[in-house]
């Protein structure tokens, strides 16, 4: 059988994303709408602008005769089935998204899905982390995945708490210091 006739996986496509990536089974996709946001326009730019692109310089490299050592094409057609992939995850991912904006909640001290938090941790430091969706991770912008350890121990927390993060190097208690909602961009 041609190559070109066959599937690629056969899988859950979400098998083959890193754990960091996956959402537990039936669970609903929680996004802030920066996130959400920066997946349309990564769609968009991969529809509209990469992935014709690709396929115009694809084309002209098939015209150029053998295509079995023309690297053109064939780093070409690579290219394109990885955007294809994330076309269609980030489509997934859209459809099944729930969109939660922080400035739409109403004033709590609770801590919930979108929340930014300032912590005293167990050695002494401050730390503020917001928990966002697993595909708005950013450890550098203090932002953690809503399923990672340290937001799971802080969700329905509230400010004033304290909380114990049970970890690979043991129990360390975690004090909340302060929990506000704002725009996440």
């Amino acid at each position: 059988m041609n190559k070109a006739f066959t599937r690629e996986s056969d899988g859950d496509e979400d098998d083959a994303l890193p754990e960091h990536l996956q959402l537990p089974h039936s669970t609903k996709n929680y996004m802030t709408p920066g996130g959400w946001n920066r997946m349309r326009v990564e769609l968009h730019d991969l529809v509209t602008k990469e992935r014709p692109a690709l396929t115009q310089m694809i084309n002209w490299a098939a015209g150029n005769g053998d295509r079995s050592e023309n690297g053109d094409y064939i780093y070409g057609k690579k290219r394109l089935r990885e955007i294809d992939r994330r076309i269609r995850f980030l489509t997934k991912r859209m459809e099944n998204a729930e969109v939660v904006d922080p400035a739409m909640r109403e004033a709590t001290d609770q801590v919930f899905f979108s929340a930014t938090v300032t912590v005293l941790r167990g050695n002494g430091e401050e730390q503020t982390v917001s928990i966002v969706g697993v595909d708005e991770l950013d450890l550098d912008r203090g932002h953690i995945s809503w399923i990672s350890p340290l937001a799971r121990t802080l969700l329905k927390a509230r400010e004033g708490e304290t909380v114990i993060l049970r970890g690979p190097a043991g129990a360390e208690e975690i004090e909340i210091l302060e929990v506000r909602y704002c725009d996440l961009g």
